[in-house]
Parts: structure tokens; C-alpha cells; sequence
């Protein structure tokens, strides 16, 4: 067996990727690990060295054959991965060291939990990543969301564990939107039907677009959502235009655009993904402010979308306590981080040990503030 690098998904081959990416040949992958996602983000340059995302991919061979793969990035800043790590920055920095470059495996801009270890030889590719940090003069390697199973086999090999937390609605079975409307709290359901309420009595109407629905005409108004609400809160957002049409084209038939109009005229959307029984939300826009209008195009729409489909999972994002009171309940996601500077991973060890505690007792207490009925 031999690890490299490779420098762009494209090197290492769609067929290669995806065969280890998707193992059982689900009709429906799990979207955010497909060679699909990654050749869209970088063939559009939204990951790409000009962007402080320079592709190095760690690649497993044994015979010539592509055995794993661990993608991961080098980077030049600790933008876009939702796991934030600036504090260790500036720590290292005022002592005198470089934190950056640094290698980050994951889904470039995507908080969403998935395998990161694909194919076989998830161990060797471990070492290998404390190897490659070496190589490349890295401060340090951080694998962020990724599954349970995956950070326990870290932990094995050494790196350290983190712990965070998101919001997720989970689908038992529902029959429709009202049946789970039923299982909350008086107050609490009579806050949803508000909000429903409040964003058709603004006349709004809404368009759920799969597949060869979606055209080029309604990435661009899409797009125009995405940049307006972007620049506002992020100042420059990280997709570029051809990144959409990239996406479309790859993975139309696992795209859910929930695009909100007024009349005849596109005002908001928002971007789903789609996969193993679970809808993920990813991007959201608009260029006109309705009240609720965000948790109607974002939430419901998504929470009736997965009803309809059997879907037993709605992933919302990142962060958002506010989703509590909509149904999205906490869940544990997970990290873990190799860092070379020996002073400075005593220190991120010993605070991690207490965030991981913080973040248990911060669930539990969620928990009980949750929206449904007691003894639900």
C-alpha cells in the first residue's frame, strides 16, 4: 500500500471516487461525498487554491488501485468549515508560530455529517494525515464532521475529539404536516400555524423543484438570492455562479430548490439536497423580507417535502437555537484534530476535554425546552 496526494477530485477519477464513496450503489447517495459535489466545487474555482482551498487529497493505493481516499484541503485561513478553530490561531500565532497552512478534510462550506474515511484503510489514511501535515509544513489536520464511528477510530489514533452541537427534525412516520403539528404543545403548535399562516396571507406561494425542473433560468435567480443574503451576512459569499449549474447537472435528480414567489415573481429559495433518507439544507436567499418567510421556505417546506417522500431526517444547518421551537432537536457532531506543536495541542486537549462535557450538559438542557408534549 501507498498514500499521495492529489491535487483536485479530478485526478483521482469519478469512477474511483465514487465506487468507494457509495460502496452498496444506492440509487440516492449520500449527496455531500459524491465525486458530483467536490468536482462541482472545484471545476468552478469556489474550492480552489485562490480561494484558500487548495486540494490534497489523501489516496490509498495498493496495486495501483485506488483504496481510500481522505479528502482534504490546504488552507490559508479558517473560513467555511463551521467548526472554528480561531482561537488556536491567534494562540500559536502570539507565541511566535505559524498556525496556517493547515490541512482540513471535509465538505468545503458544508456542515453536514458524513463518511470522510471512504473506501478501506480508514486507519492508514489516519496516519497518513499526521504524516502529510508534516510533509507539507501544516500546523495541524482537522477532520470535521464526520461520522461517530470514524471519531472513535481517531481518537484510537491519537488525534484529538471534539464535540458541537445541530438541529434536527426527525420524521417518524408522519402522515402529514398536521399529525406532527399534533405532537407539540398547545403554544407551540399555535406558533407554527401562525407562521404558516402568516407567510399565505403575504401571498406567498411556493415551487418545489427536482430534477430537469430546475433550468438555468431559475439558478440565476437563485443565485441572486444567495449573493443578496450572502454579501449581507458574510460579506462575500463562498459559491460562485457556475458552481449551481455544476450542481445541477451532476446531481439533479437529488436537488430539492424550494423557490418562493409572489404572483409570477421569485422572491426567495432555498437549496436541499438529498440522499439515504435524509434532506439536507444547505443555502438560502431572498431579496424581499416577509415575515417568517425564512422558516416557511427553509423548515416547513422541507418538513412537508420529507412527509411526502418518507424521508426520516431533516438536516437544517449549522447552529440556530431557534430551530428548537420549530421541531429540529439537538444532536452531537463530531471532529477530531491533529496538532503538531506540542504546547499547543496540551492546551486544546485540555480545553476540549471541558467543551465536550459543556456540550453534553448544553444538549440535555435543550432537550428538555424542546417543543413536543410531555411524555412524547
Amino acid at each position: 500500500m501507498s498514500v499521495k496526494l492529489a491535487d483536485s477530485v479530478a485526478a483521482i477519477g469519478r469512477e474511483a471516487w465514487n465506487r468507494l464513496a457509495n460502496p452498496a450503489g444506492d440509487a440516492e447517495p449520500h449527496p455531500f461525498t459524491t465525486f458530483e459535489f467536490f468536482e462541482a466545487l472545484e471545476a468552478s474555482g469556489s474550492a480552489s487554491a485562490r480561494t484558500g482551498w487548495q486540494p490534497a487529497h489523501l489516496v490509498l493505493e495498493e496495486d495501483g488501485t485506488v483504496r481510500g481516499v481522505l479528502p482534504a484541503y490546504l488552507k490559508n485561513h479558517s473560513q467555511g468549515e463551521y467548526v472554528f478553530d480561531h482561537a488556536w490561531a491567534d494562540a500559536l500565532e502570539r507565541a511566535g508560530g505559524d498556525y496556517y497552512p493547515k490541512l482540513q478534510s471535509g465538505v468545503p462550506f458544508t456542515p453536514v455529517t458524513g463518511p470522510r474515511l471512504l473506501g478501506s484503510g480508514g486507519d492508514v489514511l489516519l496516519k497518513a494525515g499526521v504524516a502529510a501535515v508534516k510533509e507539507l509544513g501544516a500546523s495541524s489536520l482537522h477532520i470535521t464532521f464526520l461520522t461517530k464511528p470514524e471519531w472513535e477510530a481517531a481518537g484510537r489514533a491519537g488525534y484529538l475529539l471534539r464535540t458541537d452541537r445541530q438541529f434536527h427534525w426527525r420524521n417518524p412516520g408522519y402522515a402529514d404536516f398536521e399529525q406532527f403539528l399534533g405532537e407539540l404543545s398547545s403554544a407551540k403548535r399555535k406558533g407554527v400555524r401562525k407562521e404558516r399562516a402568516a407567510v399565505r396571507e403575504a401571498g406567498i406561494a411556493f415551487d418545489l423543484l427536482t430534477g430537469s425542473d430546475i433550468t438555468e433560468a431559475h439558478w440565476d435567480q437563485f443565485f441572486e438570492f444567495y449573493q443578496d443574503t450572502g454579501s449581507r451576512k458574510w460579506g462575500s459569499p463562498y459559491l460562485t455562479r457556475d458552481f449551481f449549474s455544476r450542481l445541477g447537472q451532476g446531481l439533479s435528480k437529488q436537488i430539492l430548490l424550494v423557490m418562493a414567489r409572489r404572483g409570477p415573481h421569485y422572491i426567495a429559495g432555498a437549496l436541499n439536497l438529498f440522499g439515504g433518507g435524509v434532506l439536507f439544507g444547505r443555502n438560502w436567499g431572498a431579496i424581499e423580507h416577509v415575515p417568517f418567510l425564512h422558516f416557511e421556505t427553509c423548515y416547513y417546506q422541507a418538513m412537508d417535502f420529507a412527509i411526502a417522500r418518507g424521508f426520516h431526517t431533516v438536516e437544517a444547518g449549522a447552529q440556530g437555537e431557534h430551530k428548537l421551537l420549530r421541531g429540529y432537536m439537538p444532536v452531537e457532531t463530531y471532529s477530531a484534530h491533529h496538532v503538531a506543536h506540542p504546547g499547543l495541542r496540551r492546551a486544546v486537549e485540555d480545553y476540549l476535554t471541558r467543551e465536550r462535557e459543556a456540550v453534553t450538559d448544553h444538549i440535555e438542557e435543550l432537550a428538555q425546552h424542546g417543543p413536543f408534549r410531555k411524555g412524547n
